[in-house]
């Protein structure tokens, strides 16, 4: 999901900076309110930088990741995984591949849009304890499919704004290749929400992940 430097002009990159800056801007008030998120976000960033930097190989005009995005975000919660996806990516870039520095929001966008998208879709019923609504295999599927059609798509958007023409047979070549993280990161997503829920009561758990407010399908 990486888009390469010199891929997108520098005018929309810094549009991009913008954007970004702004949508952090909109959820900023929700991570202050609290203190045990900004922990959260360390720990969203930590993880996905683990699950990036395990499996990463180049597709076409980007590259293939494996995120573990649904499953940072059914454990952590949405507001640490938006925050910590943007943190995750500088942490990468200062440790490992400073070239990408620059493309920083590009790639965070492609990221936090569909995890947005998401959220409000789907998502956020799964936390609501009042809908009754359970985490079952169907629902891990279906956020992960959402999560990682956004996300191809958020990459073929700025590779059809970029100032490299790139064939849509590529795009449509690196978007084939995340169908083997939609049929395999729901197996991790469901080991790890149901391993939390069974210490979901410890203190460390209860304040330092969001599996509490989930129910798992029976």
């Amino acid at each position: 999901m990486h888009i390469e430097p010199g891929f997108v002009a520098p005018a929309k990159v810094a549009l991009a900076n913008v954007t970004a800056v702004g949508v952090s801007a909109l959820y900023v008030k929700e991570l202050i309110k609290r203190p045990y998120d900004i922990i959260k976000v360390l720990l969203a960033a930590v993880f996905f930088s683990i699950f990036m930097q395990s499996f990463h190989m180049r597709v076409g005009p980007s590259e293939l990741h494996f995120i573990g995005a649904t499953a940072i975000y059914l454990t952590l919660g949405f507001i640490p995984t938006l925050f910590g996806f943007s943190a995750g990516l500088l942490l990468q870039g200062l440790l490992f591949d400073p070239i990408d520095l620059p493309h920083l929001a590009v790639n965070s966008l492609s990221l936090i849009v569909p995890l947005i998208t998401v959220h409000y879709a789907a998502g956020r019923h799964l936390f609501d304890g009042s809908l009754n609504k359970r985490v079952s295999w169907s629902a891990i599927i279906k956020l992960n499919a959402m999560y990682y059609s956004g996300a191809t798509l958020m990459v073929g958007f700025w590779l059809l704004i970029g100032d490299v023409e790139t064939p849509f047979s590529a795009w449509l070549t690196f978007a084939s290749s995340y169908l083997a993280v939609v049929v395999c990161e729901p197996l991790v997503t469901y080991f790890a929400v149901r391993t939390l829920k069974r210490y979901e009561n410890t203190p460390v758990i209860a304040k330092l992940f969001a599996v509490k407010r989930l129910r798992m399908a029976t």
